[in-house]
């Protein structure tokens, strides 16, 4: 799963792929902003943990991998 997390004031937003199903991920967002203003963390695929504060959090997307394609290809 690609997870895109928009954070206040961040000209970026921070891109992770984790092996987490879109459900568990959700799960974990809904848990940290409902809580009482701690931490949204997550872990990628090879194991780095994303931390960031709550009430900084703007959005999370999370959507399929896709595929890029390499080169010169037609569709």
């Amino acid at each position: 799963m690609e997870v895109k997390i928009g954070v206040q004031y961040a000209p970026r937003e921070l891109v992770l792929e984790s092996a987490q199903s879109p459900a568990e991920i959700e799960r974990i967002v809904t848990d940290a902003v409902a809580g009482d203003g701690g931490t949204l963390s997550l872990t990628d695929e090879k194991g780095r943990r994303v931390i960031v504060p709550v009430d900084k959090v703007a959005y999370v997307e999370i959507a399929e991998a896709s595929s890029r394609a390499v080169g010169f290809t037609v569709r």
